[in-house]
């Protein structure tokens, strides 16, 4: 499909920098011609640029390919933590879904089975994908756009959440140290994520086994018994055992890659 073989596209540029058309063509696996149409279609949209029979990302057009490069990397793990995740959701609860790309997921998944929810967020994306979705209530929050993650955060976001509270948060996390604490890489989202779990009755975060043994700069908050942790079955047993001994409640889910997990739409709001 087209759509498909321009996001390999995009995605081979981003990763592997400038590139001939012909090298291109066969990293897609696709002919030249074909590959010739799609950059002039991803040219006229300001994703790439063309000079001397080779292709790059476009000035200013980095941020949007890094967002999708991140959206895709171990998706068949994230979206088994979403079945998780969305197995965890009560009807007519309200909940914070964050701008995390695992959360993201579980957007996707209320996409196909709706539940009555009052959902609140930080995420544009997570905001566009609910718009059409009539069983769910969305609101986003104020705040100053985060371009990188296509969040909003600062003093408005914080404002806004004062006046909040949630039956659940699901939190997406940047990096999870050794040291049994969340981190990412901005102060604003660092400290929003952080007033989040302050708001809420109670915690999910969602993220990969390749965001645990990381660190960041800027702490979110620390793994306690208040929070249960989702994360896919390539955890080391000696991370599991770090994170079981905080007191947090820890599952592992199996992607469907390696086993037959059941879709979201077999449940019944």
């Amino acid at each position: 499909m087209q759509t498909d073989r321009l996001e390999a596209i995009r995605h081979h540029l981003y990763t592997q920098g400038a590139c001939s058309i012909p090298a291109l063509a066969e990293a897609v696996g696709t002919s030249l011609a074909t590959v010739r149409r799609d950059l002039q279609l991803l040219e006229q949209q300001g994703i790439v640029s063309r000079s001397h029979g080779s292709a790059r990302i476009a000035n200013g057009a980095e941020t949007e390919a890094a967002f999708a490069v991140r959206e895709k990397q171990n998706l068949e793990a994230k979206r088994a933590i979403a079945q998780a995740a969305y197995d965890l959701l009560e009807p007519h609860s309200a909940v914070f879904l964050d701008a995390g790309t695992t959360v993201l997921q579980l957007v996707r998944l209320l996409r196909i089975a709706p539940l009555p929810l009052t959902v609140f967020t930080n995420g544009l994306v997570v905001a566009q994908e609910l718009m059409p979705v009539a069983k769910i209530k969305t609101s986003l929050i104020g705040g100053q756009l985060r371009v990188e993650n296509a969040s909003l955060v600062g003093p408005a976001a914080e404002a806004a959440l004062h006046g909040l509270w949630f039956d659940q948060l699901f939190l997406g996390a940047g990096a999870v140290g050794d040291d049994g604490l969340i981190y990412s890489v901005d102060p604003a989202e660092a400290s929003l994520n952080a007033l989040m779990r302050q708001r809420s009755a109670e915690t999910v975060m969602l993220a990969d086994a390749t965001k645990f043994g990381r660190r960041a700069t800027y702490v979110v908050t620390a793994v306690n018994a208040s929070l249960q942790v989702i994360t896919d079955d390539a955890l080391p047993a000696a991370a599991c055992a770090a994170v079981r001994q905080t007191g947090a409640a820890l599952s592992l889910v199996t992607p469907a890659g390696r086993s037959g997990l059941r879709l979201a739409s077999g449940r019944v709001a």
